[in-house]
């Protein structure tokens, strides 16, 4: 890289997709301070700008082979996000889901929930923005945008737009309750 050139870690997309990715992650985190429609009405103008901010990032290779993010979320920092996310949809929680990997076996749709879905998004952000953040050196950075570049394609993106179906029957379904 020339002394001119930006570094692709510091681009406009690449800084923007962490923004929102901590954005995201800390209201998963504060959920529980929020009623059904503030949190359903939030997380819908959430997602969409996520998954384009996601779309729009470069495909990078990741340069070390054995490169994975660092886990930062924990088995119970995931189960607090997951439960407080379900006990503010309540029964709204759950969905049919017909674009799962084990759909491939099924005839019929397979239940699955919005809070599990966010969650798992969720662990995917913190992990790849904590590991952003602390990375030591532009290398790890890189592998670290790489990583969630092919996670999206092949993981959380779907999941995304699939939960953004479901959530969307919540919000306009349930208009007159909220």
């Amino acid at each position: 890289m020339k002394n001119n050139e930006k570094s692709p870690v510091y681009s406009r997309d690449a800084i923007e997709l962490v923004t929102v990715a901590v954005e995201y992650c800390v209201f998963l985190e504060r959920a529980s301070e929020k009623n059904r429609f503030e949190f359903v009405d939030t997380i819908l103008k959430l997602l969409p700008l996520l998954y384009l901010k996601a779309a729009l990032l470069p495909k990078y290779e990741i340069m070390d082979d054995d490169f994975y993010p660092t886990d930062f979320v924990t088995e119970d920092n995931y189960n607090i996000v997951r439960a407080n996310i379900c006990n503010i949809l309540g029964d709204r929680d759950d969905f049919l889901d017909v674009f799962m990997e084990d759909m491939k076996y099924s005839e019929s749709p397979i239940l699955t929930t919005i809070s599990e879905n966010l969650a798992d998004i969720y662990q995917e952000l913190k992990n790849f923005a904590m590991t952003y953040k602390n990375a030591p050196d532009e290398r790890l950075m890189l592998n670290t945008l790489a990583s969630i570049k092919d996670d999206f394609q092949f993981s959380w993106g779907q999941k995304l737009v699939n939960v953004q179906r479901a959530l969307h029957e919540v919000r306009y379904t349930e208009e007159d309750d909220f």
